[in-house]
């Protein structure tokens, strides 16, 4: 288990007066073996800050560590440092290639664990990973296409995983899904976090999924972080008004998400 930590991070797009400050100042901790949830409205800054954290964008201030170590640098002990978090991405399809079987997908990533594998530990590898996530191990050498998009996000979770990553960071994977389906990514994300001792960073805009998934939880408005604490307390008794806001936008989102209703 490991602990992500951002600090006094800064991420701009563009230069001159057409910049835009996407996060601003960040100060946040994702603690070992939790799950920290990140939510906020379209625009406020969630994807880019786990944009940051894997290396697709760099941040201009702050810093960004996994266990002490720099993963926000481009030097080779950075580099390194940060395959050790991974990210799941909101569209299961747009994240796999169409044009490749799933097996080899989740192979691919292996090698960002810079260990060497026969073909055949490879293979055993990728029905282990499968059966991880509760797909067919038989099911490896079909396209993407051949599967639901809840099953593709599970292709995307064990593709993570092939990693072995400490920390997962999980972008908004189930608001593409049909609500029949969202409990049973959710379930596997718990038991997953429990079984292989995962820190997550779980970004949503859902409040009662990170309610039901999350230990602790920080609010983002405007690529700041306005209220942090453990998730029962921010959302029963929110301190800021945007975080009661957001609870009064939607009133379902206040009540209780219980996943075993989507199975």
């Amino acid at each position: 288990m490991s602990t992500l930590e951002f600090t006094g991070t800064t991420v701009r797009y563009g230069h001159g007066a057409g910049a835009h400050v996407a996060v601003d100042g960040v100060d946040l901790t994702v603690a070992s073996g939790g799950v920290h949830g990140l939510v906020g409205e379209s625009g406020s800054g969630k994807s880019t800050l786990a944009a940051a954290a894997v290396g697709l964008v760099r941040p201009v201030a702050g810093t960004i560590r996994l266990d002490g170590a720099d993963i926000a640098g481009s030097s080779a002990a950075a580099r390194t440092a940060r395959r050790r978090v991974q990210l799941v991405f909101q569209d299961p399809y747009a994240a796999l290639d169409p044009r490749m079987p799933v097996g080899v997908s989740i192979a691919e990533a292996m090698r960002a664990t810079g260990r060497r594998l026969s073909r055949a530990d490879r293979q055993r590898r990728v029905e282990e990973l499968l059966g991880l996530v509760h797909l067919d191990p038989k099911r490896a050498g079909d396209l993407p296409s051949a599967f639901s998009g809840g099953q593709c996000q599970r292709v995307t979770i064990a593709r993570a995983l092939a990693a072995e990553p400490d920390v997962v960071i999980a972008d908004e994977i189930t608001s593409a899904l049909d609500v029949s389906v969202q409990g049973v990514v959710l379930n596997l994300l718990r038991e997953l976090r429990a079984e292989l001792d995962l820190t997550v960073l779980f970004i949503s805009h859902n409040l009662a999924v990170v309610r039901y998934v999350c230990d602790t939880v920080s609010v983002m408005r405007h690529g700041r972080i306005v209220e942090s604490g453990e998730t029962e307390s921010v959302l029963s008794a929110p301190a800021h008004p945007y975080t009661r806001e957001l609870l009064a936008a939607v009133p379902v989102m206040g009540e209780p998400f219980d996943g075993e209703e989507a199975l």
